[in-house]
């Protein structure tokens, strides 16, 4: 599941997935900024906690990208705190 977390005025939707586990039992969460296009969508995606970049496509500015990063980062807390909200 993916959960809207925020719309910005150029249209950049950002949603959250919930909270999944890999092989080692870590938990984590994916964090997509998606902004539609003629041709589709502008994309970024960023796993927490790590603030890795799993994904991006189209044409985000690297200033775009690194506000992005800064807002998984400040926001890390909250992304967790609301996936686990959704579990229930």
């Amino acid at each position: 599941m993916v959960y809207e977390f925020a719309k910005y005025p150029d249209e950049t939707l950002v949603v959250f997935s919930d909270i999944r586990k890999k092989d080692n039992g870590e938990e984590y969460i994916q964090v997509s900024f998606e902004r539609p296009t003629e041709n589709g969508f502008d994309t970024v995606v960023f796993e927490l906690p790590s603030y890795r970049i799993v994904e991006r496509e189209g044409n985000y500015t690297d200033e775009e990208i690194t506000e992005f990063r800064e807002t998984v980062e400040k926001g890390s807390h909250l992304f967790f705190k609301y996936a686990r909200e959704y579990l229930f």
